[in-house]
């Protein structure tokens, strides 16, 4: 079970001290937006590599961003741990990943809410991670959306069929009320900004998430 705070809802004039406050955090998760495929426009490649020479945590970039074909690889190349591209951004989503990994990146593929998972079951062995959007990409702050925990779940299954490990990721109004909920599902990858950095101690909020995620898949 693995915690990925999201800096959209951190202190953007200071990330490396952000970032420094959740030292439990598998990985930090970086919201790049273009306002153009999401309608807001946040932070860019410039600044997460600036960020990858202020901490080791591994950054997962997740890029709600026309053109990823073009711009995915670029994150790779900076140092990104892991980059996630939606489907419905990405004109040879195989090709693409495959292109990360040569990098040296994990390779994911993320769907907005209405994206459905089965038009994608033949290839999703191709991917590291499978990113199923819990609230519609473009703002932080949103209520998780339970009409996706179904679709988490059919995922799940597609993903034990494959045999291999491929991560699945929730991103969007994950917090102490929903994250059961997410990995009785199936999901083991879990995106929170508001729930972690608007806690009083951040990372104690993480290890709290991570123990409510691992008590519900032990039940």
């Amino acid at each position: 079970m693995r915690i990925t705070p999201s800096i959209l809802n951190a202190d953007l004039a200071d990330l490396a001290g952000e970032v420094a406050k959740v030292p439990s955090s598998d990985m930090i998760h970086f919201d790049v937006m273009d306002n153009h495929f999401v309608p807001n426009l946040t932070l860019g490649l410039p600044v997460v590599e600036s960020l990858r020479k202020h901490t080791t945590t591994p950054i997962d970039a997740h890029l709600m961003i026309e053109d990823a074909d073009t711009w995915a690889p670029q994150y790779a190349e900076v140092g990104c741990e892991s980059v996630t591209f939606h489907a419905e951004a990405a004109k040879a989503p195989i090709r693409l990943a495959r292109e990360l990994r040569k990098l040296g990146s994990r390779a994911s593929m993320a769907l907005k809410p209405a994206t459905p998972i089965e038009p994608y079951a033949d290839i999703i062995t191709e991917f590291d991670m499978l990113l199923l959007m819990t609230v519609e990409p473009g703002f932080g702050g949103q209520s998780f959306l339970d009409s996706v925990l179904p679709k988490i779940r059919r995922t799940r299954e597609l993903v034990k069929k494959t045999g291999q490990e491929i991560w699945i990721q929730v991103d969007g109004g994950v917090s102490v009320a929903t994250i059961e909920r997410a990995a009785e599902a199936g999901a083991d990858v879990f995106v929170a900004g508001t729930a972690v950095y608007r806690a009083e101690n951040p990372d104690q909020m993480i290890n709290e998430l991570r123990d409510l995620a691992i008590s519900a898949c032990a039940h």
